[in-house]
């Protein structure tokens, strides 16, 4: 989640198609294209399996301390307010609402670059790590912790979110505070290019999380699900997550039909001089119409709600992926590979929209909830998910191999996929690896889970 900014000057909104403004600035040209990954974990002590707190001796502060040793600097959402972030060049570190930790990397040219810094952030962490006995997790849901013995971290959006949320579906402080995840961006060239890449991440979504599926305990027993995560994301706002029908409904989507799906999301918040203004539940179509008291809707304002929506895919100055359980160190980087294959090769592109052509809004709505829970051992209208992901990692495989992008040992991006590609070939996903041989309905030693998690 990104900081915010305030308009400066707050000019209001007067025509509706300036909407279209954030998409259309955001156009590149192919050889400027990068990728981005965002990587959240949980923090926990190491013996006790005790989640990580925001503040105090055992606060997720004191990591931010350690990382400011290093050239990281630190960010607040007003001055002399609580350090929520820290920003070195093009990359952040941020808090979601339980002190999850996240790296959002720098954009960078190939998936080698991005597990290279992954693997630099995690190296930075070594040492305070050891210090303070913690144990980071790689998984979609935490595995040991409680909603009450959770923090919230101290940001303006995140208390309205947790009166906003609930009543619109009783997985939102679940989301918020128990769930974590690996995301990945990217660019386009065209409104055509983003809405075909947009359509064929929303498509493929319910699959490639099945594929990745990888958050099975509840509260140090095993929660009965391949995902409890995805489950939580099934139980949430349904304005504003989801599948984003509009978009996958269309024979050739444009940036309109994003839009209009987004004005009828409930507004969190906008901002003046600073100043948090709490619309809640206030649809940006409303407040474009009519304001809030005596505010008008400006860009910045957009901006800002345009970033407070989930979909399993979102536009904003980047195509967010957003779909997949965080994951382990062997795996966290086939999340990129996947989308980079399919995305930034024009003939996977092509061959991902065929693959994702017969496959409504209805067909993947109505396998959500058996994707979560069995992955690949299910159908999607009447296809057997195991053997769309394997089509779905043979062409991510041919674009990532005619890429070419190469590391110095010669091989190229599709070494990141080979974990993930053995098993798909056996219709496993990392959660059958996080609970093979574990009782079910007993509790699980701490640091039994924590030694299954780590990242």
């Amino acid at each position: 989640m990104a900081q915010e900014s305030d308009p400066a000057p707050p000019i209001p909104i007067r025509d509706p198609d300036e909407l279209l403004e954030p998409f259309r600035a955001a156009e590149k040209p192919r050889d400027a294209w990068r990728i981005g990954a965002e990587v959240e974990k949980f923090g926990v002590d190491a013996a006790t399996g005790a989640p990580l707190q925001y503040d105090g001796p055992r606060g997720v502060t004191r990591v931010f301390g350690a990382l400011q040793a290093l050239g990281w600097e630190p960010e607040a959402e007003s001055p002399g307010g609580p350090i929520l972030a820290l920003r070195r060049g093009d990359a952040s570190v941020t808090l979601e609402p339980g002190a999850q930790l996240e790296l959002s990397g720098a954009p960078l040219p190939d998936v080698h670059a991005i597990c290279a810094e992954l693997a630099s952030h995690m190296a930075e962490l070594r040492a305070i790590s050891a210090e303070m006995n913690l144990a980071w997790l790689g998984v979609g849901f935490h595995p040991l912790a409680t909603q009450a013995s959770l923090p919230w971290v101290p940001k303006q959006r995140y208390a309205i979110m947790r009166e906003y949320l609930p009543p619109r579906g009783d997985g939102a402080l679940d989301m918020m505070r128990r769930t974590a995840t690996v995301q990945a961006n990217f660019d386009w060239s065209s409104e055509a290019d983003a809405m075909k890449k947009l359509r064929v991440c929303l498509a493929l979504s319910p699959i490639v999380h099945a594929m990745t599926a990888n958050a099975p305990f509840l509260e140090g027993r095993l929660a009965g699900t391949k995902s409890l995560r995805g489950d939580v994301w099934t139980r949430m706002d349904p304005a504003r997550s989801g599948l984003v029908p509009p978009v996958l409904d269309a024979r050739s989507p444009r940036y309109a039909d994003y839009a209009e799906w987004a004005l009828d999301a409930g507004m969190f918040l906008f901002k003046r001089e600073g100043r948090v203004v709490a619309n809640t539940g206030q649809t940006f179509r409303s407040f474009l119409a009519d304001g809030f008291e005596g505010h008008r809707a400006t860009m910045a304002d957009w901006r800002l709600h345009l970033a407070t929506l989930f979909p399993e895919a979102r536009l904003k100055s980047t195509l967010e992926v957003r779909g997949c359980d965080s994951l382990p160190g062997a795996l966290v980087c086939s999340v990129p590979a996947i989308f980079t294959g399919l995305l930034y090769d024009d003939r996977a592109l092509d061959e991902a929209a065929a693959l994702t052509e017969p496959l409504s809004v209805q067909a993947l709505a109505a396998a959500r909830d058996r994707l979560v829970r069995e992955g690949l051992g299910c159908a999607i209208a009447g296809t057997s998910a195991r053997a769309l992901a394997e089509r779905v990692l043979e062409i991510a495989s041919g674009g990532l191999e005619r890429r070419g992008r190469l590391r110095p040992d010669g091989q190229d991006e599709r070494a990141h996929l080979a974990r993930l590609s053995t098993l798909v070939a056996a219709g496993r996903s990392p959660a059958d690896d996080l609970t093979e041989g574990l009782p079910a309905g007993l509790p699980i030693e701490p640091t039994e889970l924590i030694s299954r998690c780590r990242v």
